[in-house]
């Protein structure tokens, strides 16, 4: 049987990283970078980011990201690197996934990712998740190897919305929940392998620091503020998270998140919001028991992550639209045949809709 583990070349976590990008450049061997960063990050920090450099004497191109990684923004960026020979992504998911496309696409550039948050499982793997112009799921891009640096500003990141840590931690959630149904059916994970126990047990410690940690850094977040649990939440966030999922398979949460994608109220939602929904589906598919769903749904409201329709931003969805999401979530592209067993789209529908009544049941 062949398994496989993997992972980014480095990954480091530490106060002022944004400050010190130039040096990280320099250390992996680069000449010149070509910075891709979210708008957002670009009207707050441009000049920490561009002072790194011109400090450094470092060559750079900067563009700003322009809102969705589709085909269309992958190439645009791909024919302005200008001879650099590494691309840095900085900002939020879609713009780390479209600095992971430009580098391969230009021939494997070397790749260092740069979170401003610690909002999904993304920055470690060797993935893209690539969108339409006007944001729904298109397809997945499987790149060839992970990123050469993943690199965490943890001062930033607890200086972020605090909305984008709770959904991280929605992403991360679902890391062990679908790595455990992967192993149940002996699954190909994302990397063309079977799980390692490596990969497993990074999965479940994942899962722990999420529940036991998760309150804490929130709480922290809040008041901006960094704390012991904010640093393990970035940790498990970003690397537990990402090493899980990648190594260890993605079931029926995801295939979920990506029908979610379909209905447009879910559009302002974030992408770990929307996992985190599919997880509570995934494990009414897999008829957890109640004190499952119980602990789980406490977790849910402690932290702030949705546990009804209305918290997607479908509460009047008919059921011919949770139906369309059903549909898309087990195409066969998607990941919903990682299931043990077997989902079909009605099932898919008649979930949603459960987790939604769970919902005024559970106390």
């Amino acid at each position: 049987m062949r398994k496989v583990l993997a992972a980014p070349g480095t990954y480091i976590q530490h106060e002022g990283a944004l400050s010190a990008l130039a040096n990280e450049c320099e250390g992996l061997g680069a000449s010149k970078a070509y910075l891709i960063v979210d708008s957002f990050i670009d009207g707050v920090y441009r000049d920490d980011i561009v002072s790194s450099f011109e400090t450094a004497g470092m060559p750079y191109v900067y563009a700003v990201f322009g809102g969705e990684c589709s085909d269309e923004e992958i190439t645009k960026h791909r024919e302005a690197l200008d001879g650099s020979d590494i691309v840095f992504g900085i900002g939020g998911g879609k713009s780390i996934d479209t600095a992971k496309a430009v580098g391969y696409y230009a021939g494997g550039l070397d790749v260092a990712i740069v979170p401003t948050a610690a909002s999904s499982d993304a920055p470690c793997s060797r993935l893209s998740v690539i969108y339409t112009p006007d944001g729904q799921f298109d397809h997945y891009l499987p790149l060839v190897s992970n990123p050469t640096a993943v690199i965490m500003d943890v001062e930033l990141i607890a200086k972020a919305p605090i909305r984008l840590l709770v959904s991280g931690l929605g992403d991360a959630f679902a890391t062990y929940y679908e790595a455990a149904a992967c192993v149940r059916s002996n699954a190909t994970t994302m990397v063309g392998g079977h799980p390692t126990h490596a990969a497993f047990a990074m999965a479940k410690l994942c899962h722990e620091l999420v529940t036991g940690e998760g309150a804490k850094a929130v709480a922290a977040v809040r008041k901006g503020a960094r704390t012991p649990a904010v640093e393990s939440v970035i940790e498990a966030n970003t690397l537990l998270s990402g090493l899980g999922f990648e190594s260890s398979g993605l079931a029926a949460a995801h295939a979920i998140h990506n029908g979610l994608t379909a209905l447009a109220g879910t559009h302002q939602y974030l992408h770990g919001e929307k996992v985190a929904y599919g997880t509570l589906a995934q494990l009414v598919l897999d008829n957890q028991p109640l004190d499952v769903l119980k602990k789980e749904y406490r977790f849910f409201r402690t932290v702030g992550l949705p546990t009804t329709l209305e918290g997607i931003g479908i509460g009047d969805a008919t059921d011919e639209d949770l139906l369309k999401v059903g549909e898309l979530a087990c195409a066969p592209e998607d990941t919903m045949g990682n299931m043990p067993f077997e989902v079909t789209p009605s099932d898919v529908a008649a979930a949603l809709r459960a987790v939604d009544e769970l919902n005024g049941i559970i106390d």
